[in-house]
């Protein structure tokens, strides 16, 4: 059996990742399901089952889940070399992306406005969760016991509880069932580094728990932006593509210009590199264990439920209007019958809201 990485070059790992950290829209779950569709479906690079125990060990370390999942394929396909490669060329994107916006709200004072885009696009990237999803039931649900701790994840979610607590516990409980034993203040890009380092190693889950703490530490104690700019940075976040922790880029510009985003970047995502580096090498051979093997099986249940959670949640947002449905469920026909690209469904639904809404 061929080794993997023989089959992939570093020209190709690049152009992926980078084209994903392109269209990459929607946050963390529309990032597992393009990148299950670039590595999976398209190239085969890696088979789904590998694949969502992927998943499942990005929650098991604090940093932003798809780009660290970026990472580990990266490193999977071609080791310390794809490492890095996927890992860069996932964030850059975002992070020239969210530097533009920046210095466009600096020189102007607002965002240029995007919604109609975003409200074309947004359906598109329900559909291609959901195809995901459902792709995803048989790797992370192959028996009763994994679907009672999916239920009780998804019931855990929805009342709002820790994700990383869920994921956690979820592994856990099935290796248990198993019977297995803006004030202007003299702020130095020194300072921002350290801040956002600690933010990216200790900081469990996705871009979406990044407001509550950032209010807390920038807003309330620091004093370093105000709540409306850290509205603002949020929003960035969101509508550009690629990682939603390039939020980290906008509030390091308005800091400290040019130095300040990317000391901010740098630090924000460092520690995802440190960390699926020290554990990436390990997952094969913890695979072999039963007790890690019933763990990570709990956990990969109930990050597929918590993705699903997330769909729902992200679906009732989006889908608001006859077009949002009309773009969706065509988005969806066309997923499923065709192998078209979804980028170019991303592109379309973009042109769409742009023109219609």
């Amino acid at each position: 059996m061929r080794e993997l990485s023989q089959k992939v070059t570093e020209k190709e790992l690049f152009l992926v990742f980078f084209k994903l950290g392109i269209f990459g829209f929607g946050g963390p779950a529309a990032h597992i399901a393009m990148m299950r569709e670039e590595v999976v479906q398209k190239r085969n690079w890696v088979n789904e089952n590998d694949f969502f125990d992927l998943v499942g060990a990005t929650g098991l370390i604090p940093g932003p889940n798809s780009t660290e999942l970026a990472i580990h394929i990266g490193h999977k396909l071609l080791g310390w070399r794809g490492l890095f490669i996927a890992g860069l060329s996932f964030i850059v994107p975002a992070f020239l992306a969210v530097l533009s916006l920046a210095w466009f709200y600096v020189e102007y004072g607002s965002i240029p406005a995007l919604n109609p885009i975003l409200e074309g696009i947004r359906p598109v990237v329900i559909a291609i969760i959901l195809l995901a999803l459902w792709s995803f039931r048989k790797s992370a649900i192959r028996n009763s016991k994994e679907l009672v701790v999916c239920i009780l994840a998804i019931m855990a979610g929805f009342l709002g509880h820790n994700e990383v607590a869920v994921i956690l516990l979820s592994g856990l409980l099935l290796a248990i069932a198993g019977k297995i034993p803006t004030k202007k203040l003299a702020i130095e890009p020194i300072s921002i580094f350290l801040f956002f380092l600690k933010i990216g190693s200790v900081l469990f889950g996705s871009g979406y728990v990044l407001l509550a703490f950032l209010q807390n530490e920038l807003v309330d104690e620091r004093l370093w932006l105000t709540s409306a700019q850290l509205m603002d940075a949020v929003t960035v976040g969101q509508v550009t593509p690629g990682p939603v922790f390039t939020t980290a880029t906008f509030i390091g510009f308005l800091l400290h210009g040019f130095s300040g985003a990317t000391v901010a970047t740098i630090g924000i995502f460092l520690p995802s590199f440190f960390f699926v580096a020290l554990s990436a090498p390990y997952l094969a051979r913890l695979r072999k264990s039963e007790v890690f093997s019933q763990l990570l099986n709990g956990v990969n249940a109930a990050s597929f439920a918590l993705m699903a959670l997330v769909t729902f949640e992200l679906g009732s947002k989006s889908l608001f209007s006859f077009s949002t449905w009309i773009i969706f469920l065509i988005s969806l026909l066309i997923l499923r019958f065709t192998k078209i690209n979804s980028a170019y469904l991303i592109v379309a639904g973009g042109i769409v809201g742009f023109i219609l809404m």
